[in-house]
């Protein structure tokens, strides 16, 4: 398994991201391209199409809130405990001051650079993308969704 890092850190499920997702927007073009080719049938692919985007909306939609959701809960939780174990101190009593991105960045960052960059985050209200740039030894996270 490579090292992973900013750069590489980003997950796609492949069933869904390659093959469920291509092959919708396919026929959602092909679809909307005999709206217009086809007046007889216009009504019925007009239909063919609605449907189409919306089955393709759901997909989307609940693929992602479900898993991550859960992965949300898991991930504050995880920072909660960790931060906790190295600092002695409760996240929860400056937790309402980062944004959940700013926390899910923060969860890669080394026991060391942990402390520090949370407090860098509060302090100078860095984004999610700027606090994983900022860190030097970056702690990869497998097991995402």
């Amino acid at each position: 398994m490579s090292k992973q890092s900013f750069k590489n850190h980003v997950k796609f499920y492949p069933a869904h991201h390659f093959l469920l997702l291509p092959l919708m927007t396919a026929a959602i073009v092909i679809s909307t391209t005999r709206i217009f080719n086809d007046p007889e049938k216009r009504e019925f692919y007009t239909w063919i199409t609605i449907v189409l985007v919306f089955i393709l909306w759901v997909a989307i939609m609940m693929r992602q809130h479900y898993a991550l959701g859960n992965q949300n809960r898991i991930v504050r939780l995880e920072m909660r405990l960790r931060y906790y174990q190295l600092t002695g101190k409760r996240l929860e009593l400056v937790e309402d001051r980062l944004s959940f991105g700013q926390i899910a960045a923060l969860r890669f960052a080394s026991d060391e650079q942990l402390p520090v960059l949370l407090e860098k985050a509060m302090l100078e209200g860095l984004t999610g993308k700027e606090i994983k740039k900022s860190i030097l030894d970056w702690q990869p996270d497998h097991m995402r969704v």
